[in-house]
């Protein structure tokens, strides 16, 4: 679950990200992977953590001991939130293979009945597989990166050499890298994973482990794809992107494989992210308020878990097919709500992993809660102050 969760995080949005970092500002922003991996490792290990010791998912553990008010709020903001990044999504599966002249008209549909057909009629098992094998396609990123042959020393020297600007659109776009690393989705996906998977305290070493390399995974991945546009792009010119697609056109110059090889990995992303958000959501929502959930249960066993599921894919699939709908406004509407999201599901959960009658000996040590606190505070204020430039670009 940890690998799958920390994997995914490079969706459609992540991948425009890492992408317009290396078009713009070449090498200078791989410094802040190495602090990203260590929030992530934070945030995700506490998640496993709980998941396994309590044998509930975290909207579960809120509503419990929280209340049902403060639950349901909680549930509203990540709907809203994870059904504009749904719609990302499947623009992002539009948009690669739009690349090799297929309409979205068609491509879209048939991506979300696969998605919906592998949640609905697979178990846990199974449907765990088929994610693992979207999780190799993600090496696509490291072999176009070669195949591009772009500066490595610079590269290098960039990874271990924080550079700091007073530039507002630099400042935005490395705290947009650490939005788009940790997402309110995450922590709940991957309790509600591990849960459902089985994984208790005895098993919890070897998930731990697993977190672990899936968020350093991640980040590796993240490297890449900055590396490969640096290379394809910044070094012939520093512009802007206007997505993930627009860095794959770029990268048709150094040969079809290059090209081909990262619009491929573009849809792999997407048509995986496609399936979690809303499987998160379904998770999530379900949890908190009582219903059933689960891969392993029917349709007739969790009816809720099942429509919310395909709710909204329908709806985020449909979206996409609507001319002129606004997209970019939806996406930057997300990283608001991710804002006043995230802050919350945060302090939550360094409240919950403290209980002792929760946790028993598996609370948080004086050094990790340290570490947990300071995660928590760095990471509020760059959501607040993503909060307010993203509020500041819709004004516009």
């Amino acid at each position: 679950p940890g690998f799958i969760t920390a994997m995914v995080d490079n969706d459609a949005g992540g991948i425009f990200t890492y992408s317009q970092a290396g078009a713009k500002y070449g090498y200078l922003s791989l410094w802040t992977l190495a602090p990203i991996a260590l929030l992530l490792v934070i945030t995700q290990e506490m998640n496993a953590r709980m998941g396994a010791v309590t044998g509930k998912g975290l909207s579960d553990l809120i509503r419990e001991e929280y209340g049902l008010r403060v639950t349901f709020l909680v549930m509203t903001l990540l709907v809203l939130t994870n059904f504009t990044n749904v719609m990302a999504n499947f623009a992002g599966v539009a948009g690669s293979l739009e690349l090799f002249s297929v309409p979205r008209w068609v491509s879209v549909p048939i991506a979300a009945t696969l998605v919906w057909i592998l949640v609905v009629k697979g178990t846990y098992h199974s449907v765990e597989k088929i994610f693992l094998g979207a999780c190799v396609f993600y090496v696509s990123y490291v072999i176009s990166a070669f195949l591009i042959r772009p500066d490595w020393e610079q590269a290098l020297a960039g990874s271990v050499q924080p550079v700091l600007m007073l530039d507002p659109d630099y400042i935005t776009l490395l705290i947009g890298m650490v939005g788009t690393s940790i997402a309110p989705w995450m922590q709940f996906y991957l309790q509600a994973s591990v849960v459902e998977k089985g994984i208790t305290e005895r098993e919890y070493a070897e998930s731990r482990i697993e977190v672990i390399v899936g968020c350093v995974t991640m980040v590796v991945i993240a490297f890449f794809i900055i590396v490969a546009c640096a290379g394809a792009i910044w070094a012939h010119g520093p512009r802007d992107i206007e997505d993930a697609a627009q860095a794959a056109q770029a990268l048709r110059p150094f040969g079809q494989y290059a090209f081909a090889l990262f619009a491929a990995g573009l849809f792999n992303a997407s048509m995986f992210a496609a399936s979690i958000l809303p499987l998160s959501t379904a998770y999530s929502v379900c949890e908190g308020l009582g219903f059933e959930a689960g891969v392993n249960k029917s349709f007739r066993e969790a009816p809720i878990f099942y429509w919310l599921y395909t709710l909204l894919i329908v709806l985020g699939a449909g979206v996409i097919l609507i001319p002129g709908f606004p997209l970019v406004r939806m996406i930057l509407l997300s990283q608001v709500l991710n804002g006043v999201l995230l802050p919350l599901v945060l302090i939550f959960m360094v409240l919950l992993v403290n209980k002792k009658d929760l946790m028993g000996r598996w609370v948080n040590t004086r050094f990790q809660n340290t570490i947990a606190w300071l995660a928590v505070v760095i990471l509020i204020g760059l959501t607040l102050a993503l909060l307010g430039i993203s509020l500041r670009d819709m004004m516009r």
